[in-house]
């Protein structure tokens, strides 16, 4: 406990202030506050004057961390503390998203435990959940956000990552977990601020957030970036750029509208990596690019429709309904290394290209009420989600010298000036898929007493979908009725601390993340299962201190293989994945603040082959020390043990640790000067892979400098 001193206090949070005799009313105002009794002097000349006097209050509250998040909307759909959700979650929050200068999924997940970034062919992020690689479980306010591109955080207030399997409160899939953005809405705060950012490898980057209110009912903020970047790599580089405008509006005290609007475009070159060779990575510059970067450029662009409608009914009843319009057009092509380098120092190069385009609507309606029983408390959620996706995907293959899927090159030039024609062959995706999914589900959060609090819920989901194969004219559907429960109890032997444990299930249906994998020779496999038994602590050391630690097994049927007949699959038992997981986020004193955690993963295969990118042990720690008002620094490290590229278990990507640090600088009251260097130390590591010959270097140092102004 810290004494502080009384800010302004907004009038929405004042309530009433009554003032009997001489005392002041205690408040609770960023933890307790206590008011000073006067002394019989000052009783005294009070009375002597014919009025009172109030005496001087002393506010002593518990500090806040920005970098320790308190509570979760995505975790329960009901705003609920993340001590009292019997289930890991790791929060990185906006002041964290600033300080490690972070603008992409893999950034975010550095500093998480239990959670890694696949290489995704280049084109896509691909975070790995306890052990599963998924594309799809992406989220925004809670929507679907499913498309394989590469996201941005101009616009995201934080991002949440929920750990295990999450069926109940996000439907189908969620088979490791889910990564959802929280986005920055309108509010009645004024502020404009401007990023101007520059860097190695010619970065440029600038980023703009404006929030005007424009009277006590409606607000308007902007959010917009641009970005233009060369990279460590030969021939790569990014362009993008996003504009979010949105305007909330409260039209009375019980009522909340949002609206928004989202225009979002990245382009880029397709880096595959390096191959290996033998058992390792291949030996070459972390700069050689292996194919042809110029015929290998991927591209995204995401126009949304975003619109929020909450209203409070009073007795503890709240109405919520979410609605998201999404239009994605996604393309790559890529000419990379199609298999490992060779005993004579030669490699085979692939080439070929897909576009997908979808079109995402979803509806999502909530009614949250209290209700009590006696002694026991109960918080009921009840929900329907109906939800609409059409999908269209086109392949072509890619033929050098217009004859040949491949080509050979040497290791040490291996790029290529071939001529390329790409035309589909006989296993070429030409499709369109239509998915209608309902979902309703409930949830009740039970409260038996100070110490003992339960959550337990049941979502179902029936899952149509039905699928053309443009190419010979084929249709049929498939139909899946998904059960997803969930089961938490917590004790809390103090207010501070929960324990707890977890089980719940999600599934996969097999219209597989791009809806393209159906054929007639799997529609009828049954969807993947996932299991999540999880036990852990969450302790709030301070209110500005957390620490959570969490002991799992994650279990998976009904995976799929390749048959013994070509273009078939069969079902297999799965894998299971057991890990420990402890993270640490929030302030070790008023000038420290740290966030990191450590994780153990053993995965496997029914087979025993270990689970590819995978490691047995992660840990990461960021670090920022304020030495004045005006001066700071921030240090961080990452490492992980060594893991496997693929299931193939043949070739292995040794272990590294790479180090980060910062340096910010307040040069006056409206600007402020920041300085990111990554792998200060310059190591040389691995840092993802997509199979055996698709591995991706780490980068070497790099800087950033940013000026922020805010006006």
């Amino acid at each position: 406990m810290n004494s502080m001193r009384l800010k302004p206090i907004p009038f929405s949070t004042v309530k009433r202030l009554t003032i009997l005799g001489a005392s002041c009313a205690a408040m609770a105002l960023y933890g307790s506050a206590f008011a000073q009794a006067p002394s019989a002097s000052q009783s005294q000349a009070g009375r002597a004057h014919g009025g009172q006097t109030l005496p001087a209050v002393t506010v002593t509250a518990g500090r806040t961390s920005d970098y320790v998040a308190t509570d979760s909307l995505s975790a329960t759909r009901t705003s609920t503390p993340l001590r009292d959700v019997p289930q890991s979650i790791t929060v990185v929050t906006q002041q964290a998203i600033k300080d490690q200068g972070m603008q992409s999924m893999a950034d975010v997940v550095r500093y998480m435990p239990g959670i890694g970034m696949a290489q995704g062919e280049g084109n896509r992020e691909t975070p790995v959940f306890r052990g599963n690689s998924s594309t799809s479980d992406f989220f925004i306010d809670g929507m679907r956000d499913d498309v394989q591109y590469f996201r941005d955080l101009y616009n995201i207030d934080r991002v949440e990552a929920l750990k295990g399997p999450n069926g109940m409160i996000f439907g189908r899939g969620g088979s490791g977990g889910v990564i959802n953005r929280v986005s920055k809405e309108a509010g009645w705060d004024l502020a404009r601020e401007v990023t101007l950012q520059a860097g190695s490898h010619d970065h440029k980057r600038v980023v703009i957030d404006l929030n005007q209110p424009i009277n006590d009912a409606v607000s308007f903020r902007l959010n917009a970036m641009h970005e233009k970047s060369d990279s460590y790599r030969n021939g790569v580089w990014v362009k993008r750029a996003g504009i979010n405008p949105t305007l909330t509006m409260r039209p009375d005290n019980k009522t909340k509208i949002t609206v928004g609007a989202e225009y979002f475009a990245d382009d880029r070159i397709a880096d595959r990596g390096i191959p290996s060779s033998g058992s390792r990575p291949v030996v070459a510059d972390d700069s050689t690019f292996f194919g042809d970067p110029q015929r290998s450029p991927t591209g995204a662009t995401v126009k949304a429709l975003n619109a929020l409608f909450e209203r409070d009914l009073g007795n503890g009843m709240t109405i919520r309904n979410r609605t998201r319009f999404a239009d994605y057009d996604k393309f790559y092509q890529n000419v990379y290394a199609s298999g490992p380098a060779t005993a004579a120092g030669t490699v085979q190069l692939g080439a070929y290209n897909n576009a997908t385009a979808r079109e995402n609507l979803f509806n999502q309606t909530d009614l949250i009420f209290s209700l009590d029983t006696g002694a026991v408390k109960h918080q009921l959620l009840a929900g329907v989600e109906l939800g609409r996706q059409e999908t269209t995907n086109f392949r072509t293959e890619g033929f050098f010298n217009n004859t040949t899927l491949s080509t050979t090159v040497p290791v040490n030039n291996p790029g290529t000036a071939a001529p390329i024609t790409f035309r589909q062959n006989a296993s070429s995706a030409d499709n369109c898929g239509k998915a209608n999914v309902a979902g309703v589900y409930l949830q009740d959060q039970i409260k038996f007493s100070p110490q003992w609090e339960a959550i337990v819920g049941l979502r179902y989901d029936k899952f149509d979908m039905d699928f053309h194969n443009n190419r010979n004219g084929t249709v049929f559907s498939t139909s899946d009725n998904l059960l997803s429960p969930r089961a938490g109890l917590i004790y809390k032997p103090f207010q501070a601390m929960s324990l707890y444990a977890n089980y719940s299930m999600s599934y996969v249906p097999r219209a597989g993340e791009q809806l393209s994998s159906l054929t007639l020779a799997n529609q009828a496999l049954d969807p993947e299962e996932f299991k999540n038994i999880e036990i852990g602590a969450k302790w709030d050391l301070r209110p500005d201190l957390a620490l959570t630690a969490a002991v799992y097994q994650l279990d998976q049927k009904n995976a799929t293989a390749t048959g013994p007949v070509a273009g078939t699959l069969v079902l297999v038992d799965g894998q299971r994945t057991r890990g420990v997981e402890l993270g640490l986020s929030g302030q070790l004193t008023n000038s420290w603040s740290v966030m990191g955690g450590y994780a153990y993963q053993n995965g496997e295969t029914n087979v025993g082959a270990t689970l590819a990118q995978v490691p047995k042990h992660t840990f990461s720690l960021w670090n920022r020390y304020d030495f004045t008002p005006a001066w700071g620094a921030g240090l961080g490290v990452s490492s992980r043990s060594d893991m496997y590229a693929s299931t193939s278990n043949a070739v292995r990507l040794p272990g590294f640790a790479r180090m980060d640090a910062a340096v910010f600088f307040k040069i006056s009251r409206n600007l402020k000067a920041q300085l990111n260097v990554e792998n200060l130390l310059g190591r040389d590591y691995y840092v993802s892979a997509h199979n055996d010959n698709n591995i991706t270097p780490g980068a070497p140092t790099a800087l950033r400098l940013a000026l922020t102004g805010n006006f």
